[in-house]
C-alpha cells in the first residue's frame, strides 16, 4: 500500500463509520480495487485508524464522556459493549476469512439497503429521547444487535441504530447512542488488531507490522488524523440528515452501490 490508496482508504474510514452504510464494505471494496486487500498491513491499516474515528466521537461529544458524575452512562457503554467482545473474540478468524471475499459483502449492502428503505414503517412515536432514558437491558439489547455487524457488509452503525429503535428510541437518539457504543467496541477492536492479533500471512503482530518500516508507521499516524477530522464533518451532518430525511436516501445508496460493487467484481475478478 502506498501513501495515496492509505489517504483513499482512510478518507473511506472518516466518511462510512458513522453512517449507515459499512465502513468495512467500502474499506475491501477499496483495497481490492488496488490489489492489495490480501496484505497484513493493509487488513491491520483498516482497523487501527478507526482510533481516529473514535476521537472524533469523544471531541464531538466531550461533555458526556467526560461527565463524571452520570457514572450510569458508563456502565451502560459497558454492559452494551460486552456481547461483540465475547462473540467477537470466538468468531475472529470466520470474520477474518468472510473479509476477503467481496462479493458477499456487496450482496449484504443490498440487503441492508432494502431493510432501511422500510424500517421506519415499523418503529413510530418512539418514547425515548434522550439517552439517560436507555435503561441498562436496553443498553445490552442494542448491544447484541449491534453483532450483527460482524456480517461484513452489514454496518455497524445500521445494525445498532436499528437495534435502539426496535428498543424505542427515536431516530436521532438511537444514531447517537450508536456513536457512544461505538468507542468501547472500536477501541477494543483497535487495542486486538494492534496488540494482540497474529496476522496469518506475516505471521507477526499488529505493532510488529507497524513499525517493521518508517512508512508503515507514518501512514497509520496519517491515516487516524485523517480518519479523525473527516469522520467530524460526517458525524455532524449525518444527524442533521437523518432528521430532516431518515434512512431512506442510505438505503438506496446501499442499493445502488452494492449493485454496481457486485457487477463489477464478478465481472473483473
Amino acid at each position: 500500500m502506498d501513501f495515496y490508496q492509505a489517504i483513499i482508504i482512510a478518507i473511506i474510514e472518516g466518511l462510512t463509520e458513522y453512517l449507515p452504510v459499512s465502513s468495512t464494505a467500502h474499506m475491501i471494496f477499496a483495497s481490492s480495487y488496488y490489489g492489495i486487500q490480501e496484505d497484513d498491513y493493509v487488513k491491520l491499516f483498516q482497523v487501527s485508524i478507526q482510533f481516529g474515528a473514535i476521537l472524533a466521537v469523544v471531541a464531538l461529544y466531550w461533555k458526556k464522556f467526560f461527565d463524571f458524575t452520570k457514572f450510569n452512562f458508563y456502565i451502560k457503554l459497558a454492559l452494551a459493549v460486552v456481547p461483540a467482545l465475547i462473540l467477537g473474540l470466538l468468531f475472529d478468524d470466520l470474520i477474518e476469512q468472510a473479509l476477503g471475499d467481496p462479493i458477499p459483502i456487496a450482496i449484504v449492502l443490498i440487503v441492508g439497503g432494502v431493510i432501511l428503505l422500510f424500517i421506519e414503517n415499523f418503529f413510530i412515536n418512539q418514547p425515548i429521547k434522550k439517552e439517560e432514558d436507555i435503561t441498562r437491558k436496553k443498553a445490552i439489547t442494542i448491544g447484541f444487535w449491534q453483532c450483527l455487524a460482524m456480517m461484513p457488509g452489514t454496518s455497524r452503525s445500521a445494525a445498532s441504530i436499528i437495534g435502539g429503535m426496535q428498543q424505542g428510541l427515536t431516530r436521532e437518539n438511537a444514531a447517537e447512542f450508536s456513536f457512544f457504543l461505538a468507542v468501547p467496541t472500536m477501541a477494543a477492536a483497535t487495542l486486538y488488531s494492534v496488540f494482540l492479533k497474529t496476522y496469518e500471512h506475516s505471521g507477526l503482530k499488529g505493532y510488529e507490522l507497524l513499525v517493521e518500516s518508517p512508512d508503515n508507521l507514518k501512514m497509520f499516524l496519517m491515516g487516524n488524523v485523517i480518519a479523525f477530522i473527516v469522520s467530524i464533518i460526517a458525524i455532524k451532518g449525518f444527524i442533521g440528515f437523518i432528521k430532516k430525511y431518515g434512512f431512506k436516501p442510505w438505503g438506496w445508496y446501499r442499493i445502488i452501490a452494492g449493485a454496481l460493487l457486485l457487477a463489477y467484481f464478478t465481472t473483473y475478478k
